[in-house]
């Protein structure tokens, strides 16, 4: 009875990590997110069996994908352009810090306005693939039950000087999120 218990015990314990898939996985799910286009020469970043976020491919042009966060529930994958990097590299860190989504968005806000955190100068894309398990579609090669979604950073960016609504008012529309913050973005989502 113990050594039936043990191996429950263990059994448990070990379904509860999170596995982490191989580097080519990794890869080739996270350039799912870019543009076709973009993909074979996008940097690509993943985890190692510790968790930790570093880069498995360095890329030739200007995107980012990062792979799925395997101790994250649900699939997605992202790309952005390579201006978003210092405040994608700072909602990491802040992150790592236990910092809780709010204080994050205040702290970049502050820093983003002093000159201290770089925002992108232009409208800057990040691509969000999502949804399913993250399969791949033998056959096509592509992910399966998935939906992507768009977002174009404009910091400090309104309604007023973009023309957006402050919401979608057709199902997949665009729309303006956080106007007049350093997180300004027009979001594109799928219909669901």
């Amino acid at each position: 009875m113990k050594k039936l218990l043990f191996l429950v015990f263990v059994t448990a314990f070990f379904a509860c990590e999170a596995q982490i898939p191989n580097k080519e996985y990794q890869i080739n799910t996270a350039v799912k997110a870019a543009p076709p286009e973009k993909q074979a020469e996008a940097t690509v970043l993943g985890y190692n069996e510790d968790g930790d976020l570093l880069t498995l491919r360095e890329g030739k042009n200007e995107m980012i994908c990062v792979a799925d966060d395997p101790n994250k529930e649900g699939f997605q994958v992202v790309c952005y352009h390579q201006d978003l990097v210092p405040f994608m590299k700072r909602g990491e860190e802040l992150r790592k810090e236990g910092k809780k989504p709010d204080e994050i968005f205040k702290i970049r806000e502050e820093e983003a306005k002093s000159g201290a955190l770089k925002m992108p100068e232009n409208p800057s894309t990040l691509h969000v693939l999502y949804g399913g398990e993250g399969k791949i579609n033998a056959e096509s090669g592509e992910l399966e039950d998935t939906k992507l979604r768009y977002v174009v950073y404009i910091p400090f960016a309104t309604a007023e000087s973009t023309g957006l609504p402050i919401r979608p008012l057709v199902p997949g529309g665009p729309w303006i999120m956080n106007p007049g913050t350093h997180r300004a973005h027009i979001m594109v989502s799928p219909e669901n």
